[in-house]
């Protein structure tokens, strides 16, 4: 065929189109009469009316039919527009995309198909909006995108369009999710300070263990691995290690889509020593305060971490001052051929502002009051930098958030102020406890507790603990109200009964108390709370056989039925930094009650120290220490409800919960009773489980346990305290702290009662 006679076909064809489109685009301009729309099912007439440009009245022409026809296009709700006209009559012909009736899933067995579905939701393809080919590739396309952040380059997805009925369409997609990719090789290269598998220790990514199937360690995630070579670079600029790079990143995935390798090329370069640290810039006339705050010390490797640490500390001091935009640079002056290096800080204050607005954003569930009574930093004041740390920490304490951050944003044209936006993410505040142990003796035991930290948003706890053994049975109620004044006030109440019956025998005795309390805690400073209170029990020993004479003289003395109206006071500090898994900080406790009232009357107090040293980045020393005594007020005798127990989760552990016995119980060999004084002491040694890479949240530990109760006239002696070692797993599980403990006994006593294997969800030693 002649290039002539093409360009003739091409010429005829464009002429064709023209002559079909001349209805459209060769009329002249009228004055519109009527405009009809044709072809809609579910989209409104009003919809397209209020879309085009051209109304009844108005002068048609080519540009404004031009114009409706892009207008109803960017409606995205057509496949195809036309214009006609007939005489003075514009009718638009429309022609409506089907809309999605369902989506469904098969094969899809990794995901929950909600995740799925709102993933798609999130692209704009769900149940009811219109059908586009486009979308739902793209909708393909996040599905694999989804497979692939989980290791699962071998998923597969087939999207399959059905027609049905009314114009609408079913989609499906079926998956082929293939085995997750595993990653079998991490190699460095380039290393000479530091052997490979010290490197690959710091990493949260690796090769696999026994944990693999719960850490997920050796699944591939780009964000993970850019973390682990981060972590790698600060360890290298924190020993001195001033011109460490990372020269490349490679990861290689098999022709089978199963297995990853990793390479990370470095170049380690001279370690170097500091020389001398210089301060620059405009420094408030407070040289002094800021020079206190440099922690890089000459004479010393170079050190990343404490550089940063100064520039931190430089920005916060000037953020006290109101200058929430100080800028802080190191400048660094290097000698290579001494390996030694001059550090200058370069300081400048800026401009002082103040807080313009304070906004909270992520509180789904939670009032914003609730949020903002924690703030310290107030609207229309100074910026401060202090005080916005502080509302920040104390956001974060409450414990109903799993991150906060404060974010600062500058205010347009207004150069002196600045909003700042509180982002929470909020998480579940419900709690479950569980407790049990298992022993010849008595079988099972379970105790069982529940507590809603953030009831309704409202920032109140509510509680309820219950202890369903044969032999313990308790029935706890409690609230507390942290904001009872505006101040910051507290209150918490307590209603309760126990039952103790030490036998299982029916017609053995029983003891039955009954009380509530009522008790205000006052914030002294922002780290020290005071607690005062009020309470009132009545106990009632029910006579019956194996009844232990220390109860038959209680009774001689007190009579069968005794009350007690206890003041209390407290008090306690909280530097941990973490309530869940602390890895360093200090928790004291103090606390004293003093019965004023009724048949017993007595003083007693129980003081508390908890201390973490974080040995390494995955070790952790936790230590405990408790000592509780009490005492008669009136010259009787201390009552005997009033005694310490030991033994168990919380105190000694290979022991059964409460049973240790004072000397004189031991040499009566009568039922465990208490003391008036109780000594305890706890040692752990945390790690991550072997194999578990550094994931916090389980881990393994050892410890050491020591404890002893004794009788009001006993003195304390270390050689009467019970002392078990073992071994145990901590997890956070999805209800709580779960830790599970084999202890074997160091040393013991005739007649103590023992239990091996012990498990607790929701507190700590």
């Amino acid at each position: 065929m002649s290039l002539a006679f093409m360009h003739f076909l091409r010429l005829l064809a464009l002429f064709f189109a023209l002559s079909l489109a001349h209805s459209a685009w060769a009329v002249a301009p009228f004055k519109v009469e009527d405009i009809r729309v044709e072809g809609l099912q579910r989209v409104e007439a009003g919809t397209v009316f209020g879309s085009i440009p051209v109304r009844v009245g108005d002068t048609y022409s080519d540009d404004k039919a031009a114009a409706s026809i892009k207008a109803l296009f960017g409606l995205g709700l057509f496949n195809d527009v036309r214009i006609e006209v007939d005489g003075r009559v514009l009718i638009v012909v429309v022609q409506e995309r089907p809309t999605v009736a369902e989506v469904t899933f098969t094969g899809t067995k990794e995901f929950d198909k909600d995740v799925l579905i709102k993933a798609l939701k999130d692209i704009g393809l769900a149940d009811g909006r219109p059908f586009d080919k486009a979308l739902a590739d793209k909708a393909e396309q996040e599905l694999k995108r989804q497979y692939i952040n989980r290791s699962m380059y071998a998923a597969e997805v087939v999207t399959t369009v059905t027609p049905i009925e009314r114009n609408r369409v079913n989609l499906s997609f079926a998956v082929s999710e293939g085995d997750t990719a595993k990653i079998k090789e991490i190699r460095i290269v380039g290393n000479k300070a530091f052997d490979d598998g010290t490197l690959r220790g710091l990493f949260d990514s690796d090769t696999g263990g026994w944990l693999s199937w719960y850490t997920k360690s050796d699944r591939y995630v780009r964000s993970k691995l850019n973390a682990d070579v981060e972590t790698l670079r600060s360890y290298y600029l924190s020993r001195g290690y001033l011109e460490f790079t990372v020269d490349s990143t490679q990861v290689v995935i098999s022709p089978n889509k199963q297995d990853i390798s990793i390479t990370i090329n470095i170049t380690e370069g001279e370690r170097f020593v500091v020389s001398k640290v210089k301060l620059a810039g405009n420094l408030l006339d407070k040289e002094a305060e800021f020079q206190s705050l440099v922690a890089v010390r000459a004479g010393e490797p170079y050190n990343a971490n404490e550089v940063a640490q100064t520039v931190k500390a430089f920005t916060d001091f000037y953020a006290n001052f109101g200058f929430a935009f100080a800028q802080v640079e190191p400048a660094n002056s290097v000698d290579r051929l001494t390996n030694r290096v001059e550090i200058t800080f370069k300081a400048e204050p800026s401009r002082r502002v103040y807080v313009r607005r304070i906004n909270v954003a992520g509180n789904d569930r939670t009032r914003d009051e609730v949020i903002r009574r924690e703030f310290r930093q107030l609207e229309a004041a100074w910026y401060d930098g202090d005080k916005i740390r502080q509302s920040r920490n104390r956001v974060d304490r409450l414990g109903y958030f799993k991150d906060v951050s404060i974010d600062t944003q500058e205010v347009a044209g207004m150069p002196d102020q600045v909003d700042l936006v509180i982002t929470v993410s909020e998480k579940p505040t419900g709690s479950l406890s569980l407790g049990a142990g298992v022993s010849s003796a008595d079988g099972l035991g379970l105790q069982f507790g529940f507590k809603q930290d953030n009831a309704f948003g409202s920032g109140n706890s509510l509680g309820v603990e219950v202890n369903t053994s044969k032999l313990n049975r308790t029935l706890v109620f409690n609230t507390t109200n942290p904001y009872f004044t505006d101040d910051g006030v507290s209150r918490t109440i307590d209603v309760y009964q126990r039952t103790s019956k030490p036998y299982v025998d029916t017609s053995s005795y029983s003891l039955v108390t009954m009380g509530a309390s009522v008790r205000f805690g006052v914030p002294f400073t922002e780290t020290d709370t005071v607690f005062f209170g009020l309470g009132a029990d009545n106990t009632t020993i029910v006579p019956g056989t194996l009844l232990p004479t220390a109860y038959s003289d209680f009774a001689d003395q007190f009579g069968y039925k005794t009350t007690a109206v206890p003041l209390t006071v407290g008090w306690a500090r909280d530097t941990r930094d973490s309530g869940l898994v602390p890895s360093s900080g200090r928790l004291v406790r103090a606390n004293g009650e003093w019965s004023v009232a009724g048949e017993l009357l007595y003083a007693r107090a129980t003081t508390q120290l908890q201390q973490y040293f974080p040995l390494t980045k995955k070790v952790t020393l936790a230590l405990n220490g408790e000592i509780s005594w009490g005492a008669s007020t009136a010259g009787q005798t201390y009552p005997l409800f009033k005694n310490y127990y030991s033994g168990g989760l919380g105190s000694v552990r290979g022991f059964e919960q409460g049973s240790l016995t004072t000397g004189n119980q031991r040499s009566e060999g009568s039922v465990a009773t208490g003391g008036a004084k109780k000594v305890t002491f706890n040692a752990e040694l945390l790690s991550p489980l072997p194999g578990g890479g550094n994931d916090r949240t389980l881990r393994m530990y050892g410890f050491f346990d020591a404890g002893g109760i004794y009788g009001p006239d006993e003195m304390i002696a270390l050689g009467d305290l019970r002392s078990s070692v073992g071994v145990g797993i901590s997890w956070i599980s999805p209800v709580g702290p779960l830790r599970i403990a084999v202890a074997r006994p160091l040393s013991k006593f005739d007649g103590d009662k023992m239990q091996t294997l012990q498990f607790q969800i929701g507190s700590s030693f």
